[in-house]
């Protein structure tokens, strides 16, 4: 594979770190393209701007997952205003909540919110998640849930989700917004997204079996091992930087655009 980094330099006003940041946010609205996790325009991804406290970046609202790019990331304040120059808004209702977490939780690094069918199908459950399947059994513990207030345009929202999650010192890393869809809250992106796609198997394993019949429960003391196991989100194992590692690979070889 050529060099990427030569091909997609960086400007020189964008610092190192930020711009890392900008190419790695970017590769992952191209991996959830790939995945079929987008939804037209909408929803959201956001990740802290490293060495820069308050400011984050987000994707332009009106382009689609596979235009993202690094240069054209938005960069905002805990308020959603834009700092410096962008030819594009940002979804209003897609920093609402996101803005409150970042400014509340010191771990959320990077906040996740999708709309795929499987998850928003288990939002619309009135039991919710159900511990009863391999990748469900990693989340144990981990899900809180937030009731259905309309579209989230609204900032006073942002609090009451905080509280549902259990910020900020025991802040649920998944929250299922009831009716709605996910968030997920990573200490890094690599982590968020990993908690994303075991959510997201997990839902789709559950949608797939509760037709068939009853659901076989999983004992507490090895649901509680298989969080305490899993690779997929743990610091100690890396987070799960080389599952995301490898599809940014996915997409480098699809269209590595995403970088400049």
């Amino acid at each position: 594979m050529p060099d990427l980094d030569a091909a997609y330099p960086r400007p020189e006003h964008i610092a190192p770190a930020e711009w890392a940041a900008r190419v790695e946010l970017a590769a992952a609205y191209r991996i959830f393209a790939h995945l079929g996790w987008e939804e037209l325009i909408y929803n959201h991804l956001s990740l802290r701007v490293p060495g820069e406290p308050g400011h984050f970046l987000l994707n332009p609202f009106g382009l689609h997952y596979t235009e993202v790019c690094a240069s054209n990331l938005v960069k905002v304040d805990g308020d959603g205003r834009t700092i410096g120059d962008s030819h594009w808004p940002i979804n209003p209702a897609g920093f609402t909540f996101h803005g409150a977490i970042h400014r509340t939780v010191a771990d959320a690094h990077c906040v996740m919110h999708v709309h795929t069918t499987p998850t928003m199908a288990v939002c619309c459950l009135e039991g919710g998640l159900s511990y009863t399947n391999f990748y469900a059994a990693q989340l144990y513990g981990k899900v809180a849930y937030h009731d259905f207030e309309g579209i989230t345009v609204h900032a006073d929202e942002g609090a009451r989700i905080l509280a549902s999650a259990g910020a900020p010192d025991h802040c649920k890393p998944v929250l299922l917004l009831r009716n709605h869809g996910p968030v997920v809250i990573g200490q890094t992106l690599a982590q968020a997204f990993n908690l994303l796609w075991v959510l997201q198997r997990a839902c789709e394993v559950q949608v797939a079996s509760q037709p068939l019949g009853p659901l076989r429960a999983i004992p507490t003391p090895v649901l509680e091992g298989c969080v305490r196991d899993s690779l997929n989100f743990n610091t100690h194992f890396g987070a799960g930087q080389d599952s995301f590692d490898a599809m940014r690979r996915v997409v480098d070889r699809i269209d590595p655009s995403y970088r400049g």
